[in-house]
């Protein structure tokens, strides 16, 4: 979907079929830019930032979308418009290494994703755009090591779960401040909900997003955040989506409420949300949506460190069970085939040190029964007990399995074992539960405690519990990853002092967790 030019020679990359449109020839982007030059834009284009992601050992994906009037569909001409981008080896832009350009194209909002290759592994650069006279915020991320790299660190950074409506996105700034690699974001990027009566801010508009206009505007409300829109800036970002980008607790194509969602209407809503989504996520084009369908699930290699296997745990899995029976079922999926297929191949042909898989859905067992028997969330890995556990015994034949969820809203550090019913099974690998950025605001730890103290017999194996908002952050080595439960005094007010709450480790070669 971008017109490259790199050292004076021009060069043309595809995004494949979903590239509509795309230039084929540099006489036809350059007199789209001519074009773009002969009639202005409207004033600030940029409002919504820049972002990167996806890094690889010679590239990554640059993001902006041009948004004048960002509340309110955009603001842009119904046109094209050729953005250059440009990526330099220092912040002041005096060694360029590579220039081009790329479409903002009005049937993809105006997004821009700039896919680019060429450049060094294991490098910081920055990078901007410029388009009708008006130049972006400045970026910076980073590439991953070269593939043969064993690699010495790599700080990265677990978030999740921002909801607008209920705070600040305060713990940002300190994540900011940790100067992490790469950040792993696991889902509830925005929130679909109405807001109620009191909140810390209001969503915009008067109802659910049901269009692709309202969820583009309810993306752009997300991105107006400043702590947010400055952590983008810093270092790249590895998404993927969970429930609320397109409705609480859906699965599949079965929405949360069916009596009031028809099946038409909710694929149309599905394929609004998956598009206003790839439009304002760092993605490369293999995430182009086709109608109700998105490909989120992919890998990233950091030199012989990490593999990271990032998950999509909604758009294929069964319906929630309602019952322990059903919950038990061997038909009941999570992953689906193909994509249980995937993760297997990538975990069991790894060469990493650390083979990490970011699950949207917490994956170690919460038994809310205090005693005998069993009382699970369906909606989380337990709802789909037989897979789990597939995918557990799995783990017990890979190299440092490490599972990085969401959800919950609250910290739930885990040892993971072979089988949960058994009590003497053993550990195959640990889980870390990321708390939210703000979702359920400011916390009552005193209640939190009152009702999850009792369960600790029952679950022997977490680690850590709490509900203060915040972000894990990871210092990964060859010899172990030292993790750190970073939370925020306060998410209603702008600006918040941030501690670490907990620090744990995971040595190579040990599986499971413990605090230090």
């Amino acid at each position: 979907m971008s017109g490259v030019v790199s050292r004076g020679r021009r060069r043309f990359l595809t995004a494949g079929a979903a590239a509509v449109g795309a230039a084929t020839s540099g006489q036809v982007l350059l007199a789209g830019t001519a074009r773009a030059a002969q009639t202005p834009l409207p004033a600030g284009v940029f409002s919504l930032g820049v972002a990167s992601g996806d890094p690889l050992p010679d590239g990554i994906v640059l993001w902006t979308r041009l948004a004048p009037d960002p509340l309110h569909g955009g603001g842009m001409p119904a046109r094209a418009v050729a953005v250059e981008w440009q990526i330099s080896e220092d912040s002041r832009f005096r060694r360029q290494v590579r220039r081009g350009y790329a479409w903002a194209r009005p049937e993809y909002g105006h997004s821009v994703h700039a896919d680019i290759r060429g450049l060094r592994p294991d490098r910081h650069y920055w990078y901007r755009f410029r388009t009708s006279g008006q130049l972006s915020p400045v970026g910076r991320t980073r590439t991953a090591p070269a593939a043969s790299a064993a690699g010495s660190r790599l700080r990265l950074a677990l978030a999740s779960c921002q909801n607008w409506q209920h705070g600040y996105f305060t713990p940002y700034a300190d994540m900011r401040a940790q100067d992490p690699d790469l950040v792993v974001f696991v889902g509830d990027y925005i929130y679909e909900s109405t807001s109620p009566i009191v909140s810390i801010r209001n969503h915009e508009g008067t109802g659910e997003p049901f269009s692709l206009v309202q969820y583009r505007n309810r993306y752009a409300q997300y991105k107006s955040d400043p702590h947010l829109k400055a952590m983008h800036a810093t270092a790249p970002f590895v998404v993927t989506f969970d429930d609320h980008e397109v409705d609480n607790d859906f699965a599949g194509d079965n929405p949360q409420d069916p009596d009031k969602q028809s099946p038409e209407a909710f694929l149309a809503r599905i394929t609004a949300a998956y598009q206003a989504y790839y439009e304002h996520m760092p993605v490369r084009a293999t995430a182009v949506p086709n109608g109700p369908h998105i490909r989120m699930h992919r890998r990233l290699d950091f030199g012989r460190l990490v593999r990271l296997n990032v998950l999509d745990t909604r758009q294929f899995r069964s319906n929630q069970a309602t019952t322990q029976e059903g919950a038990q079922d061997p038909a009941m999926t999570m992953l689906g085939a193909e994509q249980k297929q995937w993760l297997l191949d990538g975990l069991h042909g790894s060469q990493a040190q650390w083979n990490l898989i970011a699950s949207q859905i917490m994956m170690a067992e919460t038994d809310l029964k205090i005693g005998d028997g069993k009382k699970w969330f369906y909606d989380a890995w337990d709802g789909y007990q037989v897979e789990r556990n597939a995918l557990l015994a799995e783990f017990a034949r890979v190299k440092n399995p490490v599972v990085l969820s969401g959800d919950r809203h609250v910290t739930m550090i885990s040892d993971l074992k072979r089988d949960f019913a058994d009590p003497r099974s053993a550990v195959v690998g640990a889980e870390f539960v990321g708390t939210s950025i703000s979702s359920g605001g400011n916390s009552d730890t005193a209640a939190f405690r009152r009702m999850m103290d009792p369960l600790r017999a029952d679950n022997p194996h977490w680690k850590v519990t709490d509900n203060q908002r915040g972000y894990h952050l990871f210092d990964i080595r060859p010899t172990g990853i030292d993790a750190q439960v970073r939370i925020a005094d306060t998410v209603t007010r702008p600006t918040s002092a941030s501690r670490t709450l907990a620090k744990l480790r995971v040595d190579a070669g040990r599986p499971g967790v413990r605090k230090v």
